[in-house]
């Protein structure tokens, strides 16, 4: 049987290593990326069955744009084919702004399955991934 295959975006090598080492411990295949614009070419290279999105990166709001274009409902969107993926979106945005978000909230201006606030436990995490995933 395959692994299910995860794909972190997020620019903390610490914080990718972590999930990375909790998710392959419980039989997942991770890929990482960096930022934006090489998370959503990963996301055409390796089809993952879950994406665990960062929202600040290159840019504050740099998770927010990823999850748009691969939420867009746009017929010729590249990325179409890859809409139903769920994502999880990691972020400390709230402790820098203030703001709040939920995945609760209009599915248009937040455009992710589930939300988590950093720090994250690795535990709380991965029950996240399976009930995603599964």
């Amino acid at each position: 049987m395959e692994k299910p295959k995860v794909l972190v975006i997020d620019d903390d090598p610490d914080l990718v290593e972590s999930v990375r080492i909790t998710l392959e411990a419980n039989n997942y295949e991770v890929f990482s990326a960096e930022n934006g614009t090489e998370g959503l070419r990963m996301v055409k290279e390796t089809h993952p069955d879950l994406i665990i999105l960062d929202v600040m990166m290159d840019t504050i709001t740099e998770g927010f744009h990823v999850s748009y274009r691969l939420r867009s409902r746009d017929p010729n969107s590249e990325y179409r084919e890859y809409s139903n993926i769920p994502i999880l979106m990691l972020t400390g945005i709230s402790q820098k702004t203030h703001m709040k978000f939920s995945h609760k909230q209009d599915e248009d201006y937040l455009p992710v399955d589930d939300f988590m606030e950093k720090p994250i436990r690795l535990e709380a995490l991965l029950e996240r991934v399976k009930k995603l995933i599964t």
